[in-house]
């Protein structure tokens, strides 16, 4: 099989033909249908994450496809058979956690991460622990599905921890900030989650801007060159109102998350479910003296996942894909690194 594979920290992925991975008796063997490209998998190989992973490794832990062959230990009450596409949901947690209990495997710490190991959607087949799949109807294309296992997937929970804080419902402005792989998917769960609330898309980019009203947002401010005043102002002017109740940043950069709390409303709450930065710096005395919220949320889980899939099947969720032939991954990461793609882009290798 073919597979870009990691054999070093900041070097171009080596494109490979290895042999078809082993499965354990309760594994399943995905052949992989389509991969997204996360700009984590850049982060990954710029060693954003630390320098200590086992090499040779392959990235990409956005997969979708068919099943190929199944261990002789994964049980018949799986509902799983040769042939049936499938979505991956991404972490393995130890079980035994207080995370794992909760359903949250994704923040166990004893866990791991499909895509950041030897095994990941850059490579034709995967072997996988068959409690991670969530078989689909097949509606959907592998191009469209292999993105809602992490850009689908990590706004949709951030927005479900606004909308469990109550700063969501009519009379109230949701800000989504940052419209690329994650925002784009944001801006579509602000108004399917957002109780009422009027949704803005904030981001520097035209083309991003304009994919966010199409998406469903209520207003858009291209927020690049300009001041908090002038970015207050041009809220003003759209909404009526000069602060945020809710935010959900999809960027993860310090400007971005900085820009949100100063615009934000008292008693109000941001969810952060972007890497693109190192740290949070804001002013401690309005946090305290607003009561300000900051969720930390990341990934989701697996009952997050079936939510998102199930709206994806009922149609009430666009995709912005761009196809990736396996040949050009190496020019795609860079891309990534520069966050010059619309939408999401997608690994194919058919």
């Amino acid at each position: 099989m073919r597979a870009a594979r990691m054999y070093g920290y900041k070097q171009p992925l080596k494109l490979e033909e290895i042999p078809i991975p082993d499965i354990g008796p309760g594994q399943v063997l995905v052949r992989v249908g389509a991969a997204g490209m996360c700009r984590t998998d850049f982060q990954l190989i710029d060693g954003y994450f630390g320098q200590d992973m086992p090499l040779p490794a392959t990235p990409g832990h956005e997969i979708a496809g068919t099943i190929d062959r199944i261990g002789p230990d994964v049980p018949a009450a799986a509902g799983l058979s040769e042939g049936d596409p499938v979505v991956v949901f991404g972490p393995r947690g130890d079980g035994s956690c207080r995370q794992c209990h909760r359903g949250n495997e994704h923040i166990c710490n004893q866990g791991h991460w499909i895509g950041f190991g030897p095994h990941g959607g850059y490579q034709e087949y995967v072997p996988v622990d068959y409690q991670q799949l969530i078989k689909v109807s097949g509606n959907l294309s592998p191009l469209s599905l292999a993105p809602l296992t992490d850009a689908g997937l990590t706004p949709y929970r951030g927005l479900k921890k606004l909308r469990a804080a109550g700063v969501l419902g009519p009379g109230t402005t949701l800000a989504v900030m940052g419209i690329g792989g994650l925002g784009a998917y944001g801006v579509q769960y602000a108004k399917l989650l957002g109780a009422g609330s009027t949704v803005v898309a904030l981001g520097r980019n035209e083309e991003k801007l304009a994919l966010a009203q199409s998406n469903g947002a209520d207003h858009t401010i291209n927020i690049g060159g300009k001041s908090d005043d002038e970015v207050r102002d041009a809220l003003e002017e759209a909404t009526g109102a000069r602060e945020f109740d809710a935010v959900v940043e999809c960027a993860g950069a310090e400007d971005s998350i900085r820009l949100a709390f100063s615009l934000l409303a008292t008693e109000g709450a941001v969810a952060c479910v972007g890497l693109v930065g190192n740290r949070v710096d804001i002013p401690l005395f309005p946090v305290v003296s607003r009561e300000y919220t900051l969720f930390g949320s990341f990934w989701g889980n697996y009952n997050d996942l079936t939510e998102v899939v199930a709206l994806a099947e009922a149609g009430k969720i666009k995709d912005s894909v761009t196809q990736v032939n396996f040949a050009d991954v190496n020019d795609h990461i860079d891309a990534l690194a520069r966050g010059d793609f619309v939408g999401r882009a997608v690994i194919v290798y058919d």
